[in-house]
């Protein structure tokens, strides 16, 4: 594939860095909070722990449902139209949580902003597909996640830096201004994708139509509910990972440095798939990857039974759990994808809010079963990654490890955008 585009086209590289930081929206609005939690807590007067998730788990459920939304409307009216407005409107959200005065408002502003932070997500997978596809689009995914997970690397860290030197809800207004920047370049220097003979009216038929062939395309649902169900392994882990080094290894002042590394084990994993996707398939990698974090935890699983649990070894074995999601979330992505050139956005927008909507539920269950240990998130994972296992099992017909006979698939060449 090359990587090439023409001369009135933005570059390559440009176009993966802008996309990963139009995905990377979510990780801004989510991982910068969480050394900041205990601090809210205390200032709205949260007296249970436990429900300090909920800054993070309604920001999901917001996220579900405007993902439904947003895909669609960009296949009707364009992706950048659509795009820009709802980043517009989180804008606004975000400037609210910066001025709530008690927690009930701060939620609301929170499942606002994740609403409308939908858009970037779907959108901006919708328009990698309007452009790539199969491998190639795996390809492209996975050079995108490399860079978009730097910001979770760095977040924490970030978070931290603000509540050194101000309080909890410059957070919200700093997250507001570098929202604005991504805006203006979005706005300034990405092409409309979306090719005129694939617009789609927004009505109920068409819809419909694209839905039945989500549903009655077995390789395309049953990758979206894999990746859904994998997907609340990250969830538990984002819910649960202030606690568990705050409350059960009391490593506070380590906490930043030590989620930049967890983290930065996805974005290692996401190089990788990206170098060796062309060669072995988005099939081969993902699978083996989930066979490969099930047996990874199943050990974590006789570490803590055994009472050798300690900070080094949930460190190491996150990061190896990290580092084979990576060839997942992508790799799951593209191939339930591989269908739609038309209706791509409603395609994405079922996709975003099928994943969201089970991967939130399930890793809320992993948040609020957190009892001062690391057990429930090793359980978790172990379940989560069985659970997806067999389902990718029954989408390829109990065939696993193949790779589809279509060239188109693999080193598709880069198209214009126009």
């Amino acid at each position: 594939m090359t990587d090439r585009l023409p001369r009135k086209d933005i570059s390559f590289r440009e176009f993966v860095l802008l996309c990963a930081c139009l995905m990377a929206m979510n990780a801004l609005s989510i991982d910068p909070m969480l050394p900041a939690l205990p601090d809210i807590g205390r200032d709205l007067h949260v007296p249970n722990a436990n429900d300090r998730q909920l800054i993070i788990s309604v920001y999901f459920l917001g996220l579900g449902v405007g993902s439904l939304l947003f895909g669609m409307l960009s296949d009707r009216f364009g992706r950048k139209r659509v795009m820009g407005g709802a980043m517009a409107l989180f804008i606004l959200s975000s400037i609210a949580c910066a001025g709530a005065q008690n927690f009930s408002m701060l939620l609301i502003g929170r499942a606002c902003a994740g609403f409308f932070a939908g858009s970037s997500r779907v959108i901006t997978v919708s328009v990698i597909r309007d452009r790539f596809r199969g491998d190639a689009m795996a390809r492209v995914m996975s050079l995108i996640f490399a860079v978009f997970l730097l910001i979770p690397v760095m977040a924490p860290s970030f978070g931290q830096a603000i509540l050194w030197i101000a309080p909890w809800r410059w957070i919200f207004w700093i997250l507001s201004i570098l929202t604005v920047f991504i805006l203006l370049w979005m706005l300034l220097r990405l092409p409309e994708t979306l090719q005129p003979e694939n617009r789609m009216r927004v009505d109920a038929t068409s819809l419909m139509r694209t839905v039945s062939t989500i549903v009655r395309t077995r390789s395309t649902i049953g990758y979206m509910l894999a990746s859904g169900v994998i997907m609340g392994a990250l969830v538990g882990f984002i819910l649960s990972v202030q606690q568990i080094f705050f409350d059960v290894f009391d490593a506070r002042k380590i906490f930043p440095f030590a989620f930049a590394v967890i983290a930065g084990s996805m974005g290692v994993g996401s190089l990788l798939n990206s170098r060796l996707v062309s060669r072995f398939g988005a099939r081969r990698l993902s699978q083996s990857a989930l066979i490969g974090m099930v047996l990874v935890n199943l050990l974590h699983l006789a570490v803590i039974l055994t009472g050798r649990e300690t900070l080094v070894s949930f460190i190491a074995f996150q990061a190896a759990t990290m580092l084979m999601l990576a060839f997942t979330a992508s790799n799951f992505s593209s191939i339930s994808m591989e269908p739609f050139a038309r209706g791509a956005g409603i395609a994405s927008s079922f996709q975003a809010f099928l994943t969201t909507a089970v991967s939130s539920a399930l890793g809320t269950l992993v948040g609020r079963a957190f009892d001062n240990s690391t057990l429930p998130l090793a359980l978790g994972v172990i379940v989560f990654g069985t659970i997806s296992l067999l389902i990718v099992a029954w989408a390829e017909e109990g065939k696993l490890f193949t790779r589809p006979r279509h060239d188109a698939l693999r080193d598709h060449p880069t198209e214009p955008i126009h």
